[in-house]
């Protein structure tokens, strides 16, 4: 419902989107009536408990996969240097290999999820308090944000897209080997800063290591940039052919809905965006503005769109010196429908705020140095 209707003027109004509306289906993706009633989870009768017949329950049991997702993983090896005469270092001739859990299917079954049941959206909404001319935006979960709504926008211009959307976030973790995570955004912010399995991790990405000698060699700084995004690329393909056409996914509602995914908001600190973006080191991850001058809020934003066309027609060393772009690696959100990785890259609040300038700084600046480490031990155990 927009605004303008009559009603209190404290009451809350949803204006959803007009196409991808989150309309229920059935199993074969035609649109069926809201009142419909939905069909069951499950086809089983009560008291059916195949396949654990009370005459093989222990080798059924035995034989039952641990685990909802299965692992798997895959391997890449730094393979410019054909020439078996060239001066190959350790690092050149080593296999990387990368474990990961199929995105996809982990995150069907967080749609499934009965805990979301009642708090989750299914389409982008604009939430308006109040009537008429005094009526105020608010913004409270993702899919009642700008972004979610322009994504609609332009997964909505082909009408076979028409029905649900979800969005898949995606983040990293502080450690050596780099946990991958992903979540889904349609759900309720209060579910996820609750932890209810909103968050799973995908996968485990391959870091290469080499010796002091040679961590500033040029092609080792770009192979290690390269395999990160390849890796990437690689993992969230299962999602790419329903991020054009839309399946069918039965929610925990009982209803069948189409869902279109989009790769939403990548969380991430400082260093790892300048990696995910492609950007020089001091340059912003976000605009062309220049590093001695960031708050001159000249030089416009960055973008998938205009770092291609800058790529096409610009030489790789002034893109470095005057735009900060690194042209000679391709971001992972390239191979992806509706993805700039621009747009896409958001703070690490937890790390940056919480424990960079709470816990590293401030506590140690106001209490002393030994005083703090106590305080920090106490934050840590809390």
């Amino acid at each position: 419902m927009a605004p303008g209707v009559s009603g209190n003027v404290d009451e809350v109004y949803h204006d959803y989107h007009l196409e991808l509306d989150g309309r229920i289906c059935d199993a074969a993706s035609n649109f069926v009536p809201m009142d419909t009633i939905p069909p069951p989870l499950t086809l089983k009768q009560p008291g059916d408990w195949t396949p654990y017949h009370h005459r093989d329950l222990y080798s059924t049991i035995d034989e039952t996969p641990i685990g909802d997702v299965a692992w798997q993983s895959f391997s890449m090896k730094y393979g410019a240097d054909a020439d078996p005469a060239s001066d190959l270092t350790p690092w050149m001739d080593a296999t990387y290999t990368t474990w990961f859990r199929n995105p996809h299917t982990i995150i069907r079954n967080m749609l499934g999820n009965p805990d979301f049941k009642n708090e989750m959206d299914y389409a982008p909404y604009r939430e308006w308090k109040g009537q008429g001319e005094s009526a105020t935006r608010q913004w409270r979960n993702v899919m009642s944000g700008d972004w979610a709504w322009d994504q609609a926008d332009e997964i909505a211009k082909d009408p076979a897209t028409h029905g649900n959307k979800t969005t898949v976030s995606v983040a990293t973790g502080q450690n050596d080997y780099y946990p991958l995570y992903a979540s889904i955004r349609n759900v309720h912010n209060n579910v996820c800063r609750a932890h209810r399995n909103t968050v799973a991790v995908i996968g485990f990405l391959a870091i290469p290591k080499t010796t002091k000698k040679h961590s500033d060699d040029l092609r080792f700084r770009k192979f290690k940039k390269q395999l990160f995004h390849s890796s990437l690329s690689r993992i969230l393909s299962s999602f790419k052919p329903a991020m054009s056409v839309p399946e069918v996914v039965q929610f925990r509602d009982g209803h069948f809905r189409r869902v279109v995914y989009g790769l939403g908001p990548y969380i991430a600190d400082y260093p790892e965006q300048l990696v995910l973006g492609c950007v020089v080191q001091n340059w912003c991850a976000k605009c062309f503005a220049y590093p001695d001058d960031l708050d001159s809020g000249e030089g416009g934003l960055r973008s998938r769109e205009v770092v291609d066309t800058l790529c096409d027609k610009v030489d790789s060393g002034v893109l470095w010196e005057e735009w900060g772009v690194i042209s000679d690696v391709v971001p992972f959100t390239n191979n992806f429908p509706r993805a700039d990785i621009h747009q896409l890259l958001a703070p690490d609040i937890l790390h940056q705020v919480i424990k960079g300038a709470f816990k590293d700084h401030l506590v140690a600046w106001s209490t002393g140095k030994t005083r703090a480490k106590a305080i920090l031990d106490d934050i840590d155990h809390r």
